[in-house]
């Protein structure tokens, strides 16, 4: 009996072993994503992503989907540069960007809205400035919802503000992880 127990409590030691030595020999395989130097000893992915450049994003003036413009080319262009200086740029990135508002939830007594749904969606190419032709594409989407605390006017219209801002950092941060991965990993 006590053959049995010391048999298996080798075998638990051996795959333990085994493990350990497999995540050893793996684990200089690696790269952090925002590491200093990228996998082919090239330019850091800080570096390469100051070289995008954003143009304005079009949306109709003086509108909600003017100043999510505004706010996403911001986010990104701090999230490119971190508050520094952009590089010559080597790429540019074009966005086209769309938002929508749906109720969720009505109060019964003041048939006035309680929950609404924000969605904004951005699609975007990022085109290699040399060639004139994109190198990657894709679409981000944020859904976020809000109260509306139903007849007051003031709160519905910050809650509302709230969400954009949520959104839009939400479509900056996705574009941004989605570009750096492009420029580390080459697809």
């Amino acid at each position: 009996m006590r053959w049995l127990a010391s048999h298996a409590s080798c075998g638990r030691l051996a795959r333990l072993a085994l493990t350990l030595a497999t995540a050893g020999l793996v684990a200089g395989c690696f790269q952090p994503l925002y590491g200093e130097r990228s996998p082919d000893g090239g330019s850091a992915l800080r570096e390469r992503l100051r070289t995008v450049a954003i143009p304005d994003i079009a949306a109709p003036a003086n509108s909600d989907e003017a100043r999510l413009a505004v706010q996403i080319k911001n986010d990104l262009i701090f999230n490119f540069n971190g508050g520094g200086a952009p590089l010559p740029p080597t790429h540019k990135l074009v966005l086209v960007m769309s938002g929508a508002r749906t109720v969720v939830s009505i109060d019964r007594a003041s048939a006035l809205p309680n929950v609404e749904n924000y969605v904004l969606n951005v699609s975007y190419s990022l085109i290699d400035i040399a060639s004139n032709r994109p190198v990657l594409t894709g679409r981000a989407t944020a859904n976020v919802s809000y109260d509306t605390l139903g007849q007051q006017r003031y709160a519905r219209i910050a809650g509302m503000h709230d969400a954009e801002l949520r959104a839009s950092k939400t479509i900056s941060d996705n574009v941004t992880t989605r570009l750096a991965s492009y420029f580390v990993a080459g697809t």
